[in-house]
């Protein structure tokens, strides 16, 4: 499982001209599902993206995780995580998890962010999304699980 994490003052996902999906002050999650992941691999990394301590405190020194700062989350769905382009020019999508397994999984990691989140936005799996965001830092990660 792979996640790109991005702090964000807000963020929204838009599908067909209707806003699906939106979050404050938070996190804004590209999820990824390889072909070998499970619910275990999911759990392990809610636990690293709600842990992270990514989020300022008084000093300004980044020792605070999402929970601390009452933060939100918006998790989108982006097989494109998985690519890999070590060969030719167009990029291969072999590592990533067939579709109905992809969006099971990606469902239960939105579960279990709802479970200690107060407000978490979702995309629409498998859907044409338009992502608009505003960075809070910069502050990108990028997580292997």
């Amino acid at each position: 499982m792979r996640a790109l994490i991005q702090r964000v003052q807000n963020a929204q996902v838009v599908v067909d001209g209707e806003v699906v999906g939106s979050c404050g002050h938070g996190l804004l999650v590209f999820l990824g599902v390889g072909a070998d992941d499970d619910e275990q691999a999911a759990q392990k990394l809610w636990h690293k993206v709600s842990g992270l301590r990514i989020f300022a405190d008084a000093q300004g020194k980044t020792n605070l995780s999402l929970a601390d700062v009452g933060g939100e989350v918006l998790i989108v769905s982006q097989f494109t995580l998985l690519a890999d382009c070590r060969k030719g020019m167009r990029p291969s999508f072999a590592k990533a998890a067939p579709p109905a397994e992809a969006e099971r999984l990606y469902e239960y990691f939105c579960e279990l962010a709802e479970a200690s989140v107060a407000h978490v936005g979702r995309g629409v799996f498998g859907a044409d999304m338009k992502v608009s965001l505003v960075n809070d830092g910069p502050f990108t990660i990028w997580l292997d699980m």
